[in-house]
């Protein structure tokens, strides 16, 4: 800890050199933080740092194997959940689960609702608690509202009224800007800023230097399930945390490699589906990397996965190779030698509960069959080569990919993919909600894939990936493509 780092007064929630194994994996290893009250504090590392485990810990999910915990300098076990929420602690997830049938009220009271004569729920008394609550954060949202249908900005709110509401004095949120956009990410800052003000510890993480910059007072940097170094922000540089948390130099963050670009690869001429985008028209020719970009809404996503075929178009053309994709059919894409990294990597790209192996070789099982039968040598075999080309980070590749962290999954999603050896390569938001390593290696795997010939259209909602690492740059509008700017023109 850097000797001007620490404030006098005493932290509200305190972990000392706790310990946390699960099997033979080391999660946590001597990890320590001190949360203070009216301050922000940004916990930022590697994915597999040990970050979500040191959360768990402090929210009573896990138990530390070794280690103190203390609130208000006194030492605490918590067994549940409920303990730590009793003591005053709540975790804001990422993406927040809400009961959709209940209103806004109902999910911020639920299991406590007022109660009024005859034991019957006080409507109320609850709705006008709620707006209170509201009040305090400094957001218009009506507590009648139904949950269901609400944006993740909006939900994330719900969740934070529901914590002021259990007299929450510190809170936890765990990458809650990477499904925002600008607006709501500012909206979100202005509630954080005014729970610190009323006194309230903020834990945030994120992979997002600049939200780091701009919000917190002090930072924690883990690798390896290690404490690396907590610091004044304002004492220590982006380049400097790079560093901390990678354990060695980062030469570039995106090594994009010059490429003469060959033969148009993939056509798409008049795409249209009615009220989501319309008479969009490009190409991606061999090793060339295509960035399509614009605001979330803007139809990007919408337009991959209609090409890909996972959703119907009304009209228009698709030629891989110039062959003609029939519409809605994914195999016939497949086949054609194109593949897709979806965007939400846990719901769409892959298969929770089965083991890494099973999801690295779900696209190829017919391939690496005999007889019509999938031998566990053969497939292990393949995962295995395709894990460790991309660097992935596992135990056993027989345990569920669920158990792995967002950037090692999300490796898993592209070993699944590449291994397929496409000429067409969708990738959307390939670097979302992993770290600054990975994300070099995502760049890496993507500039060497192009290299190779194959034909790389990617959707970022991060403009320095789209700057780093398109040769062109597609600008989506409203569901229509607006420009096609060349990599030595787009600033």
């Amino acid at each position: 800890m850097s000797p001007h780092a620490a404030p006098t007064r005493e932290p509200v929630v305190a972990l000392h050199d706790a310990g946390k194994s699960f099997g033979a994996v080391h999660a946590l290893r001597g990890a320590r933080i001190e949360l203070y009250p009216g301050e922000s504090h940004a916990l930022v590392g590697e994915n597999g740092a040990g970050k979500s485990t040191l959360i768990k810990v402090l929210a009573g999910v896990h138990q530390p194997d070794s280690g103190r915990l203390t609130v208000d300098g006194t030492p605490v076990t918590f067994r549940t959940t409920a303990d730590a929420m009793a003591a005053g602690i709540a975790v804001i997830y990422q993406e927040p689960t809400l009961f959709p049938d209940l209103t806004v009220a109902e999910n911020i009271f639920v299991g406590r609702q007022p109660r009024g004569a005859g034991r019957a729920i006080d409507r109320r008394a609850m709705n006008a608690a709620a707006a209170e609550l509201f009040g305090r954060l400094g957001v218009a949202l009506h507590p009648d509202r139904p949950a269901r249908g609400l944006s993740i900005a909006d939900q994330q709110l719900v969740e934070i009224a529901k914590a002021l509401s259990l007299g929450a004095r510190v809170l936890i949120m765990d990458e809650p800007t990477a499904a925002l956009s600008g607006v709501e990410v500012d909206r979100l800052f202005g509630v954080v800023r005014g729970l610190r003000e009323q006194g309230a510890a903020i834990l945030f993480i994120s992979h997002r230097f600049r939200e780091v910059e701009v919000l917190c007072e002090r930072v924690t940097v883990m690798r390896d399930g290690r404490h690396v170094s907590t610091d004044l922000m304002r004492d220590v540089t982006t380049d400097e945390l790079v560093r901390r948390m990678v354990g060695r130099e980062l030469s570039a963050l995106f090594p994009k490699l010059d490429v003469e670009p060959g033969e148009v690869v993939l056509e798409v001429e008049g795409l249209t589906r009615a009220g989501v985008f319309a008479d969009v028209s490009f190409h991606v020719r061999a090793g060339e990397i295509v960035a399509l970009a614009g605001l979330v809404g803007s139809g990007r996503s919408e337009v991959v996965q209609s090409v890909f075929g996972v959703d119907p178009r009304d009209s228009g053309t698709v030629r891989v190779a110039g062959r003609v994709l029939p519409p809605h059919r994914p195999k016939a894409a497949m086949a054609a030698g194109v593949a897709l990294v979806p965007e939400d990597r846990r719901q769409q790209g892959l298969i929770l509960d089965l083991s890494i192996q099973r999801n690295i070789t779900l696209p190829r099982s017919r391939a690496l069959s005999r007889l019509g039968l999938l031998t566990g040598g053969r497939e292990r075999r393949s995962a295995r080569e395709w894990a460790q080309r991309l660097h992935t980070r596992f135990a056993r590749l027989t345990d569920p990919v669920a158990t792995l962290s967002g950037g090692n999954q999300q490796k898993v999603v592209l070993a699944k993919w590449l291994s397929t050896e496409p000429r067409v390569l969708f990738v959307d938001e390939p670097t979302r909600g992993i770290d600054v390593a990975t994300k070099a290696e995502v760049h890496r795997l993507m500039s060497e894939l192009a290299a190779r010939g194959v034909a790389v259209l990617m959707v970022s909602s991060e403009l320095p990936e789209v700057l780093g690492m398109a040769d062109r740059v597609l600008v989506m509008r409203e569901g229509r493509l607006v420009a096609d700017v060349p990599r030595s023109e787009a600033t």
